[in-house]
């Protein structure tokens, strides 16, 4: 992992009471359980291929000022879904596309593999992220 004074930015999101929230205000809104049914809101495979377009969409267009001018033309799609193994634990499947206007099928290629080398959580390299879940202190929410 990089040294911590290096990263860029840094987001904290609380999910409570059927609500999701970020620090900022930037995202706020209702929760689906995927345990019942009748709750409205995002449910967690929504909020997963949102997370995973716009991550790699950021990615995407960085990668396509290097190929190309059309950087504002990039497009991003990413489908979640979300499963349970015998044992009761969740799996996640992510697939996202990446197209852009103008491009010729090489440089869709190039730019495609550009992005997913740029991005945390690449196809092909699961030791770049790191996910460390411990007990909160008593009494802070």
């Amino acid at each position: 992992m990089p040294d911590p004074s290096s990263w860029l930015h840094e987001a904290t999101a609380t999910a409570a009471g059927g609500h999701v929230r970020t620090d900022d205000g930037g995202l706020s809104t209702a929760l689906a359980s995927p345990l019942a049914a009748h709750c409205t809101g995002l449910r967690p495979e929504q909020l997963l291929a949102a997370a995973f377009a716009s991550c790699l969409h950021h990615a995407a267009v960085e990668a396509a000022g290097k190929i190309t001018d059309e950087a504002h033309t990039v497009q991003v799609t990413a489908e979640a879904k979300l499963g349970r193994d015998n044992d009761g634990r969740y799996r996640a499947d992510v697939h996202a596309e990446i197209s852009s206007a103008g491009l010729t099928r090489e440089q869709l290629a190039d730019l495609v593999a550009y992005a997913d080398r740029l991005w945390p959580f690449s196809s092909g390299d699961n030791s770049r992220h790191r996910l460390t879940v411990t007990p909160a202190e008593n009494g802070r929410h």
